[in-house]
């Protein structure tokens, strides 16, 4: 009964925000890009809650707990690098483009209505596929809290996500996403260690961990491999981890999720700010909830589906006061995540599809009510689509997140870097690299296996840089995408406040003094117990 009223409070809260805010929302740049003034605090919160969702707190902690906590950490450190090579090489040049969305970002960049609506299209297909993939992680915790038939909780999170998002937007969404953010993380650093002091505490659930019958190699560097493992060789392991940390690095630096909460940034400093403190945070968070999870296996090592252990550990390893602000938490990160992609999707489909909007000749009023319709039917649909497709949280989501990195990845470092690409080539690439993509898992799902080199991530980005390249040497740029590239390239003024460009630097020795720290926790905490272990 707990559990239920603890969600049930989250649930309000999160619609009242939306209703609140509502009311301040008079412009169409207010609705999409917050008035673009947002802190570093809403950046932050925004980014790293729109990221953690349910494929984390769900699909990659079953994933941790099956046998590969470690694998994902290595993962990680690539992934969350993502944030500060994302802001400083793109998301700085984006914010200076003034869009409203991606897409539109891209269409003006490449001077092509063709490009903003292919953009357009890819972010509807890939956002939508990650938004079910969340709805269902989130439904499936819904449903197992509250003791409700699956399609009941999926309706219920449709409702709340839907109804503060369709009313607010983007201001409504990042105070919640920052809300979340701080609930989640409250939840994960109180629960984790009290999850380690009910499983044998520190060093002991360590050592249990390290040589645990049920999960050999539960805590080591590649995890379970072998015969009828996830994996196949340690090195294929390490292989696998790598590839799609880097894979993952893309899409956070590229992703329209993540890089649209540069547009909404108060300014340039405010941006690199919020990447490098998100930065630390996923790592950070990361590195208690992997290890943490990963060592329940030592009191139950028979959780089915293993998407639920951390709601098993919520039940039944805390007192109930944290297990409530945990699941809420979890829920929470579902939320956000949902809140975030249906405002991606929705906004996709009123600004970049329709001609109209696109030219920019509704009025303020009518835009806006155009893009709470858009965003209410496209919610719709994903309701749908949730209510027919299976829950498959980790996979859906890692699938939908590739398709970003391999289909916009080149085209949009190269919109910043290179004089020579043109419209053409950058519309073919973000073609063939989504068919890349979605070859590559054709083959998978045929029964074909890829050697890890051929990961249809790496096929997709493969095929997307080598068309850019070609395609640009017999195609000429036009005035129009040179002198947009050359705006984008200038130091605004209102940039160079001296001020804000010390408080700005000293962020990469935080960055450094955080990495020390988390090194020395890892060396003391988790690498003495399993160095014991090993002699």
């Amino acid at each position: 009964m707990a559990f239920s009223i603890g969600i049930l409070i989250s649930f309000i809260i999160f619609i009242g925000i939306g209703i609140g805010l509502s009311r301040k929302v008079s412009s169409i740049e207010e609705y999409y890009v917050n008035g673009r003034n947002a802190s570093t605090l809403l950046i932050t919160g925004s980014l790293v809650a729109s990221f953690l969702s349910t494929v984390a707190f769900m699909g990659e902690v079953g994933f941790s707990y099956d046998g590969y906590p470690i694998l994902l950490l290595i993962l990680t450190i690539f992934n969350a690098s993502g944030y500060v090579f994302g802001v400083l090489f793109f998301g700085k040049y984006l914010r200076r483009s003034k869009a409203l969305t991606l897409p539109e970002y891209f269409g003006k960049r490449y001077a092509s209505s063709k490009v903003r609506t292919l953009t357009a299209a890819t972010t509807i297909i890939g956002v939508s596929a990650y938004l079910v993939a969340v709805t269902q992680g989130g439904a499936v915790l819904l449903s197992e809290i509250l003791g409700v038939r699956y399609a009941i909780a999926l309706i219920l999170m449709w409702v709340v996500y839907t109804s503060f998002t369709t009313l607010s937007g983007a201001k409504g969404v990042l105070v919640t996403d920052t809300f979340m953010f701080l609930l989640f993380s409250i939840a994960t650093f109180i629960s984790i260690p009290l999850i380690i002091k009910a499983v044998g505490g520190w060093p002991g659930a360590i050592t249990k961990g390290a040589s645990l019958m049920e999960r050999p190699d539960l805590l080591s560097w590649h995890g379970i491999t072998g015969e009828g493992a996830y994996m196949g060789t340690p090195g294929e392991a390490l292989a696998w981890a790598i590839i799609m940390g880097l894979v993952w690095g893309f899409v956070i630096a590229v992703s329209p999720w993540q890089t649209s909460r540069y547009l909404m940034a108060k300014n340039e400093h405010v941006a690199i700010r919020s990447g490098v403190i998100a930065m630390i945070s996923l790592i950070t968070l990361y590195l208690f909830l992997q290890i943490g999870t990963s060592l329940v296996s030592v009191v139950n090592p028979n959780i089915e589906p293993s998407e639920k252990v951390f709601i098993w550990a919520a039940q039944n390893l805390l007192p109930t006061g944290v297990g409530v602000i945990a699941v809420s938490g979890i829920l929470a990160a579902a939320i956000s995540s949902c809140s975030t992609f249906l405002q991606l999707i929705g906004n996709s489909v009123a600004r970049d599809l329709l001609p109209n909007a696109q030219e920019g000749k509704l009025s303020n009023k009518k835009a806006l009510k155009l893009s709470r319709l858009s965003m209410f039917g496209v919610s719709v649909v994903i309701l749908l689509i949730t209510l027919w497709q299976p829950p498959s949280v980790m996979w859906i989501g890692y699938f939908a997140a590739t398709l970003f990195a391999a289909s916009w990845g080149p085209a949009a470092f190269f919109s910043i870097y290179s004089k020579k690409v043109t419209k053409t080539a950058a519309f073919w690439s973000i073609i063939l690299g989504f068919l890349g993509v979605v070859g590559g898992e054709g083959l998978k799902l045929l029964g074909i296996t890829l050697p890890i080199f051929l990961h249809p991530a790496i096929i997709g980005f493969s095929l997307n840089t080598i068309t850019i390249i070609v395609v640009s040497q017999f195609t000429v740029v036009t005035e129009q995408e040179r002198v947009f590239r050359a705006e984008l390239l200038r130091l605004p003024v209102e940039e160079m406040d001296v001020k804000e460009t010390r408080l700005t630097a000293r962020y990469p020795y935080y960055l450094m003094a955080s990495g020390v720290i988390l090194i020395i926790l890892t060396f003391i905490f988790y690498y003495l117990p399993i160095s014991k272990v090993a002699q």
